[in-house]
């Protein structure tokens, strides 16, 4: 284009000039006289070169321009062309990252897919068990009535063979009558006195041999029984420990209506599963009204279950994601009240240097229960219970420090964090001792259950005072008015005895000791009025554990000095 311009600004230039010059031709000819012919001539030459200049510089213009713009419009073109490639690489590579992302979603949709179709496959295998369990738990059942059958048998067969024995005893007094007739005779001796020779000797032998062949018998009985004893111990306890299992691993959830269930179950199940995935613990929801049933054998899942599920019914909002972040909260508000609930336990009992893991520990035991009685209240009650016994037998301040704070301990390994096959005693005496506690708490952690050697006198209190708190009166499951007819019921069945004169309950009604009168009761009887008595409270009674019955037995001689 400048080139273009520049050829017409010269083309105007030349015309310009050519008119100037010719007005300028004609003045000067019309002002003088007519020149010579030669200059017109000349003038006209000038003016025809000057046009043919003009034309070949136009037409050069012309060229020049054309190829100007065609170069102009070829590199318009080749620009053209390179922003559409870039374009099109652009839209290819946008179109490449979708499709990854795509392909992306898709994999992880078939992952969560296949992990639905193995979790239904595994709640399949769970239903299967469950039926071959219970299929189990059926043929134990008819098994042990099958054994309370052949026991009931063996008992008749005991039964009859102490009759036989009662029998052979009449049998011998029979002999005795006859001896004693004959003795009179042969040694001319009165009635009373070969009576009374012959009632010492034969009375002595009759019964060790009476005494003797019942215990054979017993024994053998023992023997037999105490194997079909186990096997229905070990089924009685499978019988019996779900209903135990369900008390201690179970929590109820109140709803306010029925129409919660819905939300709480989620679309497809994902809500449910994402609290029993976030909390450990298992939610039943089935057609109890207005109720939820948390199920775990930890009791802190159970109440981060309970206190999430809780804030989810309360604020409405129930979706995988808030799932998450509410059980997340809760988890770390939870740890911080164990926290505060271990600090102030160790503050109230004035225990020193206590490390921040057993504080810990101290807090959990506020969630974690044995036999019915609060973990926590029981370990307190210990701690004091030691302290007490302490200062009674003379100890220094420290050592009443230490009975404290081994009373507050000894039953720490029954909230382990981990799995371990140690027994809680031996957990919590290698807990101790990992975090730098002192040897002689130790040893009474591990040994409150006679599982090592005692080697202080704390430890001897610590084993004193557990018994003591769990053995009291309503500590475990048992209410004081059930407790006093226990303890009667058992005095009684003693005290009906013939030659009893007395008869105490002790150790929270786990022994019974019977006192008898010497000269009623023989050394060999007192061995067979203690069975007796046994045999009774066994059939009679109902209780935990088992009961020690002592038959006592002693001859006094009094006089006074006067």
């Amino acid at each position: 284009m400048e080139y273009i311009l520049g050829a017409v600004g010269l083309l105007l230039g030349a015309v310009i000039m050519y008119f100037v010059g010719a007005g300028q031709r004609k003045k000067i000819l019309e002002g003088q006289s007519q020149q010579d012919q030669s200059y017109k001539l000349e003038a006209e030459k000038v003016v025809s070169d000057a046009k043919l200049n003009a034309e070949k510089i136009i037409a050069e213009a012309k060229l020049t321009a054309e190829k100007t713009f065609s170069e102009f419009k070829d590199k318009q073109e080749e620009f053209k062309q390179e922003k559409i490639r870039e374009s099109r690489e652009k839209f290819q590579r946008f179109k490449d990252e979708f499709k990854q992302e795509k392909e992306d979603e898709l994999v992880e949709l078939k992952a969560k897919r296949e992990a639905l179709k193995e979790e239904q496959a595994a709640m399949k295998e769970e239903r299967a068990s469950f039926k071959a369990d219970r299929d189990e738990i059926l043929k134990l059942q008819e098994a042990v009535k099958i054994q309370e059958q052949q026991l009931e048998q063996r008992n008749k067969k005991l039964t009859e063979e102490i009759e036989r024995a009662r029998q052979k005893q009449e049998e011998l007094e029979h002999q005795h009558e006859r001896f004693t007739s004959e003795l009179e005779k042969i040694a001319s001796l009165s009635q009373e006195e070969a009576r009374v020779r012959l009632m010492e000797d034969v009375r002595g032998k009759t019964e060790n041999e009476a005494m003797a062949l019942k215990r054979e018998i017993l024994e053998a009985a023992k023997e037999d029984a105490a194997k079909d004893a186990r096997k229905v111990v070990i089924n009685t306890i499978q019988r019996m420990c779900s209903e135990m299992t369900i008390e201690n691993t179970v929590s109820v959830f109140p709803l306010d209506n029925d129409n919660v269930k819905g939300q709480i179950i989620g679309r497809e199940g994902r809500n449910i599963r994402a609290i029993e995935a976030a909390t450990g613990a298992e939610l039943v929801v089935d057609d109890t009204p207005e109720t939820i049933v948390i199920s775990s054998f930890d009791p802190i899942r159970r109440e981060i279950a309970r206190l999430s599920l809780k804030r989810l019914v309360t604020d409405g909002r129930i979706h995988p994601a808030r799932v998450e972040e509410v059980v997340a909260k809760t988890k770390k508000e939870l740890t911080q009240q164990i926290m505060e609930i271990g600090k102030k336990t160790v503050v109230e009992l004035d225990i020193h240097n206590l490390p921040s893991d057993l504080v810990r520990y101290v807090g959990r035991m506020r969630f974690r229960s044995s036999y019915g009685q609060n973990l926590l209240k029981h370990s307190i009650e210990t701690a004091h219970l030691c302290a007490t016994m302490a200062a009674e037998m003379g100890m220094n301040k420290n050592q009443i420090k230490l009975a404290k704070r081994a009373g507050l301990l000894h039953d720490i390994g029954k909230v382990a964090e981990e799995d371990s096959e140690l027994s809680h005693a031996l957990y919590g005496m290698a807990l101790c001792e990992k975090l730098g506690e002192n040897p002689i708490v130790v040893n009474a952690v591990g040994a409150h259950h006679d599982e090592i050697e005692m080697n202080n006198l704390i430890s001897c209190i610590v084993q004193a005072c557990d018994a003591i708190s769990g053995a009291r009166p309503g500590a475990r499951r048992e209410i004081l008015d059930g407790y006093i007819n226990r303890i009667k019921e058992l005095e009684e069945i003693a005290k009906k005895n013939q030659g009893v004169s007395s008869a105490f309950a002790m150790q929270a009604g786990r022994e019974l000791r019977v006192i008898v009168e010497a000269d009623k009761v023989s050394d060999q009887h007192a061995d067979e009025l203690s069975f007796k008595i046994s045999q009774e409270i066994q059939e009679t009674m109902q209780y935990p554990g088992q009961i020690k019955v002592m038959v006592i037995r002693e001859t006094r001689a009094v006089a006074y000095a006067r």
